[in-house]
């Protein structure tokens, strides 16, 4: 196993380490990347029951002060002002050149107090460009992240588990909103969000609650999943991760998350808005052998550079290949037909529109 001692720890890796988990690192955490049970096993447990993920990595910021509302319509691309007190939403954090910082998920908790939640490795720098851009309003940002440990409970069955154990109706949580309940006499705050394309919640705790919680949810029946789960799901859905179908250099309009774009003052929309990059974010299925990884080539019929794959896998439901790759916009259009090169062969593949499985 690896060691971890030069790693951070969530407040529940004893409970990883005595579950038999692969720990691995993960953007400077040592984070379960799969339990003996298998990344196949953890995918379709999701897909068909209920997992639980510790995503205690994950930074979270707040942000609050009578310019608060205004600041984060400037700062992000989603439009806060259009989000209710005790709901949340997809957004994205903008550069100057028409690219991204992160991508994130944004609470709304007050009138003027809002939680933001940014990817592991991008903590630091999401929290000093949010830092230069408070310098105009008046508004107070204060990391939080150690004050919380977040546990995703993902998958079809996860809402009645949670009833369960809160003995509490979550029926009337709608996607995106949030609640108060109690798990194993522990304060939890429940979010009906997550990333893996199914039905879910993502618990909100304290480090110091974290292990009763986790237990309970575990005793209740849901599987242990790790990031490698996690991984095959967000890419069987068609959603983005940071580093791979998004970065510094990606213009959000030419994906299939244009929608978080609002038409509004925000800052670099002169780099970002009306450019056309000349290519665009896709879903992809190879009709051949092998996988396409990060990286790979794709090219056309007559094997001319067409762009490259940013993620791929096997899909553990459907047993396809699956990728997101940037392609040029001439062959973006779903149907049409492309390549992939593993180790030197064209294998066919299809652009198709996401998510990769029915239902």
């Amino acid at each position: 196993m690896l060691s971890s001692g030069s790693m951070q720890r969530t407040a529940l890796f004893d409970r990883h380490e005595a579950l038999g988990a692969r720990i691995v690192d993960f953007a400077g955490w040592a984070m379960p990347i799969q339990y003996p049970s298998g990344i196949n096993h953890e995918h379709l447990s999701v897909r068909q029951d209920v997992g639980v993920f510790d995503v205690s990595h994950m930074g979270e910021l707040r942000v609050s002060g009578p310019d608060a509302v205004d600041y984060l319509r400037w700062s992000t691309l989603n439009d806060v002002a259009r989000l209710r007190v005790g709901r949340g939403h997809y957004s994205m954090l903008p550069n100057d050149r028409g690219g991204l910082v992160d991508d994130l998920y944004l609470y709304r908790d007050a009138e003027d107090d809002f939680l933001i939640v940014a990817n592991a490795g991008n903590v630091e720098v999401v929290e000093g460009h949010l830092r230069a851009l408070a310098e105009a309003f008046d508004v107070t940002l204060e990391d939080e992240s150690e004050r919380w440990a977040l546990l995703a409970v993902q998958g079809p069955g996860a809402a009645l588990l949670l009833e369960r154990l809160a003995g509490t109706d979550l029926a009337a949580v709608r996607k995106n909103q949030t609640c108060e309940v109690e798990i194993d006499a522990c304060p939890v705050r429940l979010a009906r969000t997550g990333y893996t394309g199914e039905d879910g919640f993502e618990a909100f705790v304290a480090p110091a609650d974290a292990s009763a919680v986790w237990d309970a949810i575990i005793e209740a029946g849901a599987a242990p999943c790790g990031l490698g789960a996690r991984d095959t799901l967000r890419l069987e859905a068609g959603f983005p991760l940071y580093g791979h179908e998004l970065g510094p250099d990606t213009n959000p309009l030419a994906t299939p998350f244009a929608w978080v774009v609002k038409d509004k003052p925000f800052y670099g929309r002169e780099a970002m808005w009306g450019v056309d990059p000349g290519r665009r974010l896709v879903g992809m299925k190879l009709a051949g052998r092998g996988i396409a990884r990060q990286g790979y080539e794709v090219v056309d019929e007559r094997g001319a550079p067409l762009g490259e794959v940013t993620s791929g896998t096997l899909s553990p439901l459907t047993r396809e290949a699956i990728a997101m790759a940037w392609v040029r916009t001439s062959h973006a259009d779903p149907g049409s037909e492309a390549a992939v090169l593993i180790r030197g062969q064209a294998v066919p593949a299809t652009v198709v529109v996401p998510p990769f499985y029915g239902g």
